[in-house]
């Protein structure tokens, strides 16, 4: 088994403070609103919201994955930090599991998200950083779906 780490950083004008309330402590009921060709479901199996929380994702009809389970491992409201792995699903192709921690951070009046995946092999598989990059620059068109939806109700998560 081996480990890949990737890294990444995507700025926001939207305050860290929005960004987390919505992504985070309710991004289970706004991801399949906002962008319900990428999730069609978020189901929580198990637990509070809180760390050992289980949730179930079902994919959207424009996702070529159908489900993924979570596993929260840390939900930090002050330091808007999140932490879970990906523990089961088709995502999983290649991988025994991905641990993702995304840290919130204000930058000027907006926000900089910072992310990290570590990618957990099953035994001699590779997983290139091309199919990283791909899987993260849908994270990324998912996260300007939301991003634009914040700017167009900004009264929603004050």
């Amino acid at each position: 088994m081996g480990v890949i780490k990737h890294e990444e950083e995507v700025y926001s004008a939207i305050p860290p403070e929005r960004l987390f309330k919505a992504f985070v402590l309710d991004g289970d009921n706004l991801l399949p609103k906002v962008v319900p060709s990428a999730f069609s479901d978020i189901k929580v199996l198990e637990g509070d919201g809180k760390a050992g929380t289980v949730k179930l994702i079902t994919f959207g009809e424009g996702s070529s994955y159908k489900t993924s389970k979570h596993v929260i491992d840390e939900v930090d409201e002050v330091n808007k930090v999140f932490k879970y792995t990906v523990v089961e699903g088709d995502t999983l192709v290649g991988l025994e599991k991905v641990k993702t921690t995304v840290k919130i951070e204000a930058h000027g009046s907006g926000s900089i998200i910072k992310s990290t995946s570590e990618y957990h092999t099953k035994g001699s598989h590779e997983i290139t950083e091309e199919k990283i990059k791909e899987g993260k620059g849908k994270a990324k068109n998912i996260f300007k779906a939301i991003e634009a939806h914040l700017h167009a109700h900004p009264h929603e998560y004050c």
